[in-house]
């Protein structure tokens, strides 16, 4: 009887060992890439850790399982999914907006290129946040956490066609806004650009 579980043991720990490489092969190197896009879901670094945490458990369970091929969308998809656990379970709190509270920095009158970029700054976040998620998400995603098309597709769980169409509606949505506003004549005008 000892015999039988000193080879059941030294099993689980060949199990162990090959999970634990093919954590190390598939999982580690993509670690930076998953927080970006955990920041840019949950818009909170606590948050974003916990996300990150809960995808790196959830792959470690199932590595033993995972065929070796395109292990950043095995992960993004993993991610996609504990988010949208954390979602449903986080949707009451969501309702106050207490916390949120936008403050724009005063612009420096003795520097007024500063004060074209604080209130381009300002236009562009009114304009991202006048967006529909579904845009938000994906602008995020590739003009800001640098994610390609396909890898956007994967975290968003829609086609690669749909994150290009969102993707250039939300783009010209925000230069609409700008254009609207004066303020992108004005920001280029002063960089040297366009001048009248």
């Amino acid at each position: 009887m000892e015999g039988v579980e000193r080879r059941v043991g030294a099993g689980r720990n060949l199990h162990v060992e090959a999970r634990e490489e093919m954590f190390e092969r598939y999982v580690v190197p993509e670690l930076e890439v998953l927080m970006r896009v955990a920041l840019s879901l949950v818009n909170q670094i606590a948050d974003a850790e916990d996300l990150v945490q809960d995808t790196l458990l959830r792959a470690y369970r199932s590595v033993d399982r995972f065929d070796g091929r395109h292990a950043r969308a095995w992960l993004l998809t993993i991610m996609r999914n504990a988010n949208k656990n954390r979602t449903r379970r986080q949707r009451p709190r969501l309702l106050d907006d207490s916390e949120y509270v936008d403050t724009v920095p005063a612009a420096d009158s003795a520097n007024p290129d500063q004060a074209v970029d604080s209130r381009f700054d300002s236009c562009v976040e009114k304009a991202m946040s006048a967006l529909t998620q579904n845009f938000q998400e994906v602008l995020t995603l590739v003009d800001i956490d640098g994610l390609s098309y396909a890898e956007a597709a994967t975290v968003l769980g829609v086609p690669t066609g749909t994150v290009m169409s969102r993707l250039h509606r939300a783009r010209k949505t925000i230069r609409n806004r700008l254009a609207a506003t004066g303020l992108d004549h004005e920001r280029r005008a002063g960089r040297g650009g366009e001048k009248n």
